[in-house]
């Protein structure tokens, strides 16, 4: 089993930064995509920004040029850094992973989310 954990989320003015942290346990051969998804109240679940193994990124056209997705494969970590926050970016931040695990099964996880608010 593999176990999945965001963090950084909080309070934050417009204009303000943050800097989401995923990382994954477990046992796990290979991470393959890396993505963050959001879900604002009463909205679907959208995807923010993607990263493969190599490297290659991909972001919702809404946070082009302010979202910056990394990932450190050593530590089976995701980041998002957020820079010029903008109160629609309020939402719930999940994390997914495709894992390459126990008995060499691929698997999809999510972690539990966390909450990020853009408010003066």
């Amino acid at each position: 089993q593999v176990q999945v954990v965001e963090s950084g989320g909080g309070l934050v003015q417009p204009g303000g930064s943050l800097r989401l942290s995923c990382a994954a346990s477990g046992i796990i051969y290979t991470i393959y995509d890396m993505i963050w998804y959001r879900q604002a109240p009463r909205k679907q679940r959208e995807l923010v920004a993607a990263i493969t193994i190599g490297g290659s990124t991909n972001y919702a056209d809404s946070v082009k040029g302010r979202f910056t997705i990394s990932r450190v494969n050593a530590k089976n970590t995701v980041y998002l850094q957020m820079n010029s926050l903008k109160p629609e970016d309020t939402a719930v931040y999940y994390c997914n992973v495709d894992v390459l695990g126990d008995r060499l099964q691929r698997l999809n996880y999510w972690g539990q989310g966390t909450q990020v608010t853009v408010s003066s």
